[in-house]
Order: structure tokens, then sequence, then C-alpha cells
């Protein structure tokens, strides 16, 4: 846990960093604060509480997948999330867009919101791992936000996708997150065929809701 920590935010600040061209950029460091500082108060709350869930979300990334579809989709989505750091960094550099700093406070309200949301969901769910599978025991989680969407995960992590290149200060960085959705959802589509298949329940739990990811809309 400790090594994934420090890993990941090297990689994130030396890609902020870099590409801004200087570490005097308050908004890299402001992102950076609040978005360790809310998955450290996560990670010790399931250190304490579910540690089983904790190991399972440890277990993440491309090379985690056990099928080419899901491994794909996380490489790019991995690739993009970089570039959500990466495209606002350039624009701090080169002046692409000014955001008033109400905008970027508002980015790092989203971003708080997102991890609120995803804890939430941990609390909920003990079986909320980061790769598609199906373990010994898992039942359908149908209460709470699951009452509500069928993937209130992916649902959370909507704000963080829009608020990081907001609090970033850039408007460019939003057509990141464009790049990003299709991804999103060809992954949110792939594990519900698996969930069908190999969870006994989850048919049944699609019928009675509805909406995938956004209440009306989806």
């Amino acid at each position: 846990m400790i090594l994934g920590f420090g890993f990941l935010a090297a990689v994130m600040a030396f890609s902020l960093f870099l590409a801004a061209g200087t570490v005097r950029y308050w908004q890299g460091w402001a992102y950076l604060a609040v978005f360790f500082g809310c998955s450290f108060a996560i990670t010790l709350d399931l250190f304490r509480h579910d540690r089983t869930l904790l190991e399972r979300r440890l277990r993440g990334g491309p090379f985690a997948e056990t099928r080419v579809a899901q491994r794909i989709i996380m490489l790019f989505t991995s690739l993009g999330f970089v570039a959500l750091l990466v495209v606002p960094a350039l624009d701090y550099r080169l002046g692409w867009s000014r955001v008033p700093a109400q905008v970027e406070v508002c980015g790092l309200v989203l971003i708080a919101a997102s991890f609120y949301a995803i804890s939430l969901v941990y609390r909920e769910n003990t079986f909320t791992a980061a790769t598609i599978q199906v373990e010994p025991g898992q039942t359908v989680v149908s209460t709470g936000p699951y009452a509500v969407v069928r993937h209130p995960m992916y649902a959370g992590s909507v704000p963080m996708f829009l608020g990081t290149p907001l609090a970033l200060g850039s408007y460019w960085g939003l057509l990141v997150f464009v790049v990003i959705t299709p991804f999103l959802i060809w992954r949110l589509l792939d594990e519900e065929r698996f969930l069908a298949r190999n969870l006994p329940g989850y048919a049944d739990y699609q019928r009675r809701v509805r909406w995938r990811l956004i209440p009306g809309v989806f």
C-alpha cells in the first residue's frame, strides 16, 4: 500500500510539473493535496474495516485484467488519466486558456465529492474489485447507491474526470474527458455482460434497476 502510494504520487507529480515546466504551479500542488488527502483517508478506513477489499483494490491496472478486451480498455484509460494531468499542465505552461480561481476551486470540490461517492460504494459492496471478476461467495448488491444506478463506482468517478482539468486551471483538458468516455462506457458494458453470465441474480438486478450510470439519461 505504501509503495503504491509513493509510486503513484511520484508519477503524478512528475507528469504535472514536468509538463508545466515549473514547480511554481499552485494548482498542481492543490490538486495533489486534495487527491492524496482523500485517497489516504479512504485507504486508512479500508485498512481498519475491510482489508480484503483494500487488497482487491490494490490489484488493479492493465496487467491485472485477465481478458484482452479489459487490458486494452484499462491501458487506454490509464493513458487517459495521465493525459488529464499533462494537458492541463501544458495549458498552464503555454497559456492556452484562462480559468477563474472560483472554477478551479469548484474542480477541487468535484474531486473531493467524487472520492466521497466512491467511499459510499466501498461501504455498500465489499466485492468492489479493481478488476472485473466474480469472487467466491459474491452476491448481487442492490442497496444504497446500487439501488439508483447499476454502476455507482463509475458514476462516482465522473466528477473526478471533470474536476481534474478544472482544478488544474484548464478548459482544454476537458477534451481528454471526452476521449476517455467511450472507454469508460466500453468497460461498463463489457462488465455487465460478464456479470450477467457469471454472477447469479445479476440479470434480474439489471431488470430491476434500469439506469447504468446517470438516472434518466443512461
